[in-house]
């Protein structure tokens, strides 16, 4: 994944050693990764609050099943902790539930 870091070319720190400008750089490329990787589950996540809200079980049920991966990868890539999306996956799954008790 090719991600635009042109503009952070001036915000870089003075670095002394080689070593060090290209942890700058690494650091740079990361955060843009982890946000990008953060917003695409949000999205995910959005939309299963979406459907919950629609009160259609079935929409929000697929829309979880789709969430779920993203969930885990953003825990498995360090963005958030794995417990998080644990409590996140069981909070949602539950609400889903309770739809159909109504």
């Amino acid at each position: 994944m090719f991600l635009p870091i042109i503009f952070l070319i001036e915000l870089r720190a003075m670095a002394n050693t080689a070593s060090a400008r290209k942890r700058i750089r690494q650091t740079e490329v990361r955060t843009l990764r982890n946000a990008a990787r953060r917003s695409r589950m949000r999205t995910f996540v959005k939309k299963v609050e979406t459907a919950i809200a629609g009160g259609d079980k079935a929409q929000a049920a697929a829309a979880l099943r789709a969430a779920q991966p993203e969930m885990q990868r953003a825990a498995t890539k360090g963005v958030i902790p794995s417990n998080t999306v644990a409590r996140k996956i069981s909070r949602l799954s539950a609400r889903i539930k309770a739809i159909a008790a109504v």
